[in-house]
């Protein structure tokens, strides 16, 4: 009896311990929260093309000149026209205009007309012209070769520009202006130039610009005054330079004349005449025109 209490005790304690090593009831395993779907980020607008920059054009220098093109440097210079770069067969049939040779130039700007007596007053403050009473517009004349140097000199330090008398080869060069006619600008001395025979009953030098220009623009390159030229005298163009320089080696107390005047017959209007004077001599008959560098 003992011994089956014992026996059930035994196998209660038993199952009461196995009980107690069984394991919990497994917890439920929550379900996933659906994650919301993102919507879709909108699409970013597709940025415009950008127009490609525009690229200007190189502004032109303010030295830069173009041939053909008439500028003046102060209000009472004169003014000057743009003579393009070439080259030339330069001379004549006379003997001392010969013998003919090919000269290159580079650009330089001429007077578009001979110096006036007022340009002339504006810069040195009086009047020498001989025919003052012709007008300021009329070329001054009664200048010498030095005269125009000083001209020249007091007009490149007023507007810091270099001015000078044109070389002999600039001016045939400029008179021809691409052609090779008889006179600076064609054929007939009626058209360009003041001489002898259409003076009239004037005895004096004309207002400027009052016959046909050249194809350079130029006026009275034939007729109406000689003008002075930076060269020296040489009896022949044997040795001339062949750069449009001038030719300062020579008989450099003489100084060259080109265009003929008022005064004088038609050939002494003609493209490839030459004459020479004094560099202290000055004449009624005598003026110049401007040459100056570029830029």
């Amino acid at each position: 009896m003992t011994h089956r209490v014992l026996w059930g005790a035994v196998l209660l304690g038993v199952a009461c311990a196995a009980w107690g090593f069984l394991p919990d009831e497994p917890k439920p395993v929550p379900k996933a929260v659906p994650k919301a779907v993102p919507k879709p980020l909108p699409k970013a607008a597709p940025k415009p093309q950008e127009a490609a920059p525009v690229v200007a054009p190189p502004a032109k220098a303010a030295t830069e000149r173009r041939p053909g093109e008439v500028f003046r440097d102060c209000s009472d210079c004169p003014e000057m026209v743009v003579v393009p770069a070439g080259s030339f067969d330069m001379g004549g049939s006379g003997s001392v205009e010969s013998p003919v040779h090919r000269v290159n130039l580079r650009s330089f700007a001429m007077g578009k007309t001979e110096v006036t007596q007022g340009q002339w007053r504006a810069v040195m403050g009086s009047n020498p012209s001989s025919f003052s009473n012709c007008g300021a517009d009329c070329p001054v004349e009664q200048v010498s070769w030095n005269d125009a140097q000083d001209y020249v000199r007091k007009l490149s330090a007023n507007t810091g520009k270099t001015y000078r008398l044109p070389s002999e080869a600039e001016w045939e060069y400029a008179c021809r202006a691409g052609g090779r006619h008889e006179y600076c600008g064609g054929d007939s001395i009626e058209s360009v130039a003041w001489y002898d025979s259409n003076s009239g009953n004037k005895t004096h030098s004309h207002s400027v610009a009052g016959k046909q220009a050249n194809a350079f623009g130029l006026y009275d390159m034939s007729g109406n005054v000689w003008e002075w030229t930076e060269d020296c005298w040489n009896g022949s163009y044997n040795g001339a330079p062949s750069d449009g320089s001038a030719w300062t080696s020579g008989d450099c107390g003489r100084r060259v004349l080109r265009g003929g005047s008022w005064y004088n017959e038609p050939q002494y209007a003609r493209s490839a005449k030459r004459d020479r004077y004094g560099t202290t001599n000055r004449s009624i008959v005598n003026g110049f025109r401007l040459a100056r560098m570029l830029p």
